[in-house]
């Protein structure tokens, strides 16, 4: 057999993941020689991309020793020798695990986040932490603990956030699939910027205990409201490999949900629902495009599109719920002082008020009250979209409202602006094309379509009914098939 090092040169560090656990199977090269090939990506690239921010080298070499001998005694699992990285908002047992934060920088957890150990039971390689901005609050990934990371498609962009280092490895073949967490779009909005597939589950899917936000001092028993754990990976057959390995509860004891057949598996007659563009959430006329694109590909394949198909949610009100909940899950972790500065700019405004500024305020002053009448709001909203799945199988809708964004880290999340069609937008409109799966715990793909005039890859968004992440999946699978697929960025 040949040396790791003569392994390590000809492995395609870019291919799926399902295809090198495959050759890892088929003994074509093992899982050392993936290891160290990795680590040769890593020091070429993250010099200059500042994804991957902790690493322990002798352990992940440990492990992959170990997963070699599995492979040749025949007690391989399923993720066997696959080398991987973990967004540092979870815990790994060993690694930095600083959620961005100055403050964790040298914290060092001793038990691992719930599905950084299924995913460690399943074989996997763990060799390091990806970056992640501060309490994984922002849409661009830096911190001060370590620094900016820049997007391998043009450095003087952001990856996105909060996943964006997880973006980045992947892309780049720095990681064969990543963990990410989505409360904001977090997982959509780095993939989409990125070029890869990045699912956020069905909340509860997936235990997130174990992941900051809320701090590790503050940890409750149960998933924290809307936000969930997701794979991030270069084929959507990766995500199938992945999902059942990570979902289920904290206790891998307990029985792991069952996981539906997707609706379907080929475009032919499939309910497509389009909306593609809305004047409550402005989009760039590219990202737009590529939305309507993905659409016309399924409809050419067979699938039944309707342009004008809407849930009976309203897209104002399903912000405006998401919105509260997102900023009270993220308030409640802030420093008193910054919370409370934040809550004393509530009563300038009026209830009325969708602004970003007026909704971050009343969010952070939650009251049992307030969470109770959203909590009603929310539960007649998934009625609704439980209806409209009844008729569609899945909406495509917009994973952002632009592509990959120049590096802006002013000091006042507020004062930022994205440019959407040529005029300025508030920075917060991130969370508008979010709030839609999000406020109703729906699962959500971003799949990629194709690229923008500039080069920037564009993404759609697949949203398909609670539980049936497979399905979303599915659909990414047909586009991949139709020519959306995973492109690594270029070598500079």
């Amino acid at each position: 057999m040949p040396s790791d090092a003569a392994m390590a040169a000809e492995i395609d560090l870019t291919a799926s993941a399902t295809a090198l656990r495959a050759a890892l199977a088929a003994r074509r090269f093992s899982a050392a020689a993936l290891l160290e090939a990795s680590f040769a990506r890593i020091d070429a690239l993250n010099p200059r991309l500042n994804a991957i921010v902790a690493q322990d080298r002798e352990a992940a070499r440990a492990m992959a020793r170990l997963s070699d001998v599995r492979i040749a005694n025949g007690t391989a699992r399923p993720l066997e020798g696959l080398p991987i990285t973990i967004k540092d908002a979870f815990d790994v047992a060993g690694l930095p695990s600083s959620g961005g934060l100055p403050a964790y920088r040298e914290r060092v957890p001793d038990e691992d986040a719930a599905p950084v150990a299924r995913l460690r039971a399943a074989g996997a390689v763990i060799l390091g932490k990806t970056n992640v901005p501060v309490f994984s609050g922002d849409f661009q990934s830096y911190n001060p603990a370590h620094g900016v990371t820049n997007n391998p498609w043009d450095e003087t962009r952001s990856p996105g956030g909060s996943s964006g280092g997880a973006a980045v490895a992947v892309a780049t073949g720095m990681s064969a699939f990543e963990l990410g967490s989505d409360l904001g779009s977090s997982i959509r909005w780095p993939a989409h910027a990125c070029g890869v597939f990045g699912l956020k589950t069905s909340w509860g899917l997936v235990s997130t205990w174990g992941a900051i936000p809320p701090p590790p001092e503050r940890r409750p028993p149960r998933n924290v409201d809307l936000m969930v754990a997701g794979p991030i990976a270069r084929a959507a057959e990766d995500l199938d490999l992945v999902l059942p390995v990570i979902a289920g509860p904290r206790d891998a004891a307990l029985p792991a949900p069952t996981l539906p057949e997707p609706r379907a598996v080929g475009a032919k007659g499939l309910r497509v629902a389009l909306w593609a563009d809305d004047p409550f959430a402005p989009v760039d006329r590219e990202v737009s495009d590529a939305v309507r694109e993905a659409a016309r590909r399924l409809a050419a394949a067979g699938a039944i599109v309707d342009e004008t198909a809407r849930p009976s949610v309203g897209f104002a009100d399903a912000f405006e719920v998401y919105a509260l909940l997102n900023h009270a899950v993220v308030a409640y972790g802030l420093p008193p002082k910054v919370r409370a500065r934040i809550q004393a700019q509530a009563s300038r405004y009026s209830p009325n008020d969708l602004s970003h500024q007026a909704l971050q305020a009343r969010g952070a002053r939650m009251t049992p009250g307030l969470y109770q009448q959203l909590a009603q709001r929310r539960l007649a909203q998934k009625r609704q979209w439980a209806r409209f799945f009844a008729r569609y199988d899945v909406l495509l809708c917009p994973p952002a409202p632009v592509a990959a964004i120049p590096h802006d880290h002013g000091p006042d999340i507020h004062a930022r602006q994205l440019i959407v069609n040529g005029a300025p937008r508030p920075y917060l409109d991130f969370l508008l094309w979010a709030s839609l799966a999000t406020g109703a715990d729906l699962p959500a793909l971003a799949a990629p379509v194709g690229f923008s005039r500039e080069g920037l890859p564009l993404g759609v968004q697949i949203i398909a009914p609670f539980g049936e992440d497979r399905t979303a999946i599915a659909v990414g699978a047909m586009l991949e098939a139709m020519g959306g697929r995973f492109v690594a960025p270029p070598a500079r």
